[in-house]
């Protein structure tokens, strides 16, 4: 039982921060410049099975969860626009603008969403079902 709940608490973390990830893409979708210079990169998180508490016990078995692996920003080009009364605008009149695509976003909060709910379930379930097991035991 506590297999299951440490898989969809596991599940929840993962997908909370692919929602943060997501809110921070739609708030930079038209930024001018970030800190260091260049236009906003879309971010994305990559999420990985959890296995290192099996590993380190020398278990083979499935996975225990998910974790955050790492967040990186994409490789797709920058968007380039024509605004040559931009402030940012090259010789050519083009402005490099973040390569967010918000109806991208909101299809991956969407889907985020939906996992976390799904986790939200699972967990919920998992402690009625352990809840009803120590009514049974009394």
């Amino acid at each position: 039982m506590f297999r299951a709940l440490d898989i969809s608490a596991s599940g929840l973390a993962a997908q909370r921060a692919r929602m943060d990830v997501v809110a921070e893409n739609l708030a930079n979708s038209e930024s001018g410049r970030t800190a260091n210079g260049g236009a906003y990169r879309r971010k994305l998180v990559l999420l990985r099975p959890d296995d290192a508490f099996a590993r380190a016990l020398g278990q083979v078995q499935a996975a225990r969860g998910v974790r955050v692996a790492a967040v990186r920003e994409s490789d797709e080009a920058l968007r380039r626009v024509w605004q040559p009364d931009h402030p940012f605008a090259g010789p050519d009149g083009m402005v490099e603008m973040p390569n967010v695509n918000p109806v991208q976003e909101m299809v991956d909060m969407l889907a985020s969403t939906r996992a976390y709910e799904a986790n939200a379930t699972a967990f919920q379930a998992t402690k009625s079902l352990g809840l009803k097991l120590l009514e049974l035991l009394r």
